[in-house]
């Protein structure tokens, strides 16, 4: 890739001025030659791989900062879903393996591992049922692991037994860590249609056609993109969109330099970049502002599912005008506790779960971050995974659910874990239960657009 001086400098503004970061650079590492009959070994092996790949990955990636000037919020590392190449082992098993992962992440610097997964859209293994099992006293009992589970694809349909499982497993996460607001909830995440080089936690993993190990960086920049806006001032949605457009090509620009460089220290192969605009709970930096920049007057009003479309289209637009090597999720993530404008939203009552499912069906993930009242039925949480589930398997897109219901909490109150994670409101829950639907269980059929042979 060859850079113009005037790019750099463009860069070097939109960093000082207008919140630009880059989100995270994340190492993926294969652990399928790791597994061993003997656990003792499996963890040792698991442990010595990740500290060969990992061990100067932070150190690479600052050097990177220094030379470019641009901060890299986050260092990450990515694995095999660890169901694949420990499907031998019992659940009790597994979370020492998990024990392992966070102690290897913690010597080597980095602020989460993810991996501690399994892909069921289908079916379950009895290995995999175990890591199911295992997930809330894994995430209970860890500070940087997380996990995730895929229980739906357009190819396949939903395995609905999977999704009562994970209803299950959430409510089990919250209450186990209850002292901190449920905060293992915030580490696992439901998909449908997921993808293999996601560098964003808490939903990467290392994908089995991935290669040995490579590295894959997220950008951000939404602070970026509202100040363009707002520069733009009263222009039609075409040339707004344009506007949208170049902006995200400098920053798509920006991403791939650093991760190359990155890569590049490393002696590695460079993945993809990974085009997502991700918010933060700085002021300034929140998708939420974006829409109201774009026009509509607040996050939930009518429009907005319109805006944030159009916003998402030009994200990806760009995206592949700079880059061969875009992947991941790539478009905008609506997380609430992550994004100002988005708790304001929500406090303000203009946003409500229901909009939020429709503003899903068309960014690049699905509900994030989102706190419910602790006593929330995990039948509820189940349908609702099932909902977002279907927006995936219609649209052939991918969709989530990161949902913590929250132990102790109703609405009106808040969880606040700081950080990145942020402060989210606890948003009100319709009380119909879907028990009869869910409770059926076995799988929806795959739709008719998966017969594309």
């Amino acid at each position: 890739m060859n850079y113009e001086f005037e790019e750099i400098l463009e860069t070097i503004k939109m960093t000082e001025i207008e919140h630009f970061d880059i989100r995270t650079v994340t190492l993926g590492i294969s652990l399928r030659d790791c597994a061993d009959r003997n656990l003792e070994v499996t963890k040792q092996n698991i442990y010595e791989k990740i500290l060969r790949y990992g061990a100067n990955h932070v150190k690479y990636a600052k050097q990177i900062e220094s030379q470019y000037g641009i901060s890299i919020a986050n260092k990450r590392v990515s694995i095999t879903p660890i169901s694949i190449p420990f499907d031998r082992f019992k659940a009790d098993e597994l979370v020492e393996i998990a024990l392992i992962l966070d102690k290897a992440a913690a010597e080597i610097g980095i602020d989460y591992i993810a991996g501690y997964s399994a892909l069921v859209q289908k079916g379950m293994t009895i290995g995999e049922q175990e890591l199911i099992k295992s997930i809330p006293y894994a995430l209970a009992n860890t500070k940087r692991v997380c996990s995730s589970v895929n229980v739906g694809s357009t190819k396949t349909g939903i395995n609905m037994d999977a999704v009562n499982q994970m209803s299950e497993v959430i409510k089990k996460t919250a209450e186990l860590t209850k002292d901190n607001d449920s905060i293992g909830c915030a580490k696992l995440v439901v998909f449908c249609n997921a993808v293999e080089d996601n560098p964003f936690v808490a939903g990467a993993f290392h994908g089995v056609t991935e290669p040995e190990v490579v590295l894959n960086v997220g950008i951000s920049g939404p602070g970026v993109v509202l100040e363009a806006i707002k520069s733009a001032g009263k222009i039609d949605l075409q040339n707004l969109a344009e506007v949208i457009k170049k902006t995200i090509y400098k920053i798509t620009r920006a991403g791939e330099l650093i991760g190359r460089g990155v890569a590049k220290k490393h002696g590695i192969p460079f993945g993809i970049v990974d085009i997502s605009l991700a918010p933060t709970p700085a002021e300034g930096d929140s998708i939420g502002d974006i829409l109201v920049a774009m026009g509509v007057e607040d996050v939930g009003a009518p429009g907005t599912t319109a805006a944030l479309a159009m916003l998402n289209d030009s994200v990806k637009k760009a995206g592949l005008m700079a880059s061969t090597s875009v992947g991941g999720m790539s478009g905008a993530f609506i997380p609430v506790s992550e994004d100002q404008g988005m708790i304001n939203a929500v406090m303000k009552g203009n946003l409500s779960l229901e909009k939020l499912e429709a503003m899903t069906a068309v960014c690049s993930v699905g509900l994030d971050m989102i706190a419910v009242p602790g006593d929330t039925p995990a039948s509820v949480i189940a349908g609702i995974i099932a909902d977002e589930s279907a927006i995936g398997m219609i649209n052939d897109k991918t969709t989530a659910v990161r949902i913590i219901p929250a132990v102790g909490k109703k609405v009106g109150d808040f969880v606040d874990y700081g950080g990145l994670l942020g402060k989210a409101p606890i948003m009100y829950v319709r009380e119909l239960n879907p028990i009869n639907f869910v409770g059926r269980g076995g799988r929806i059929p795959a739709p008719l657009r998966s017969l594309t042979n």
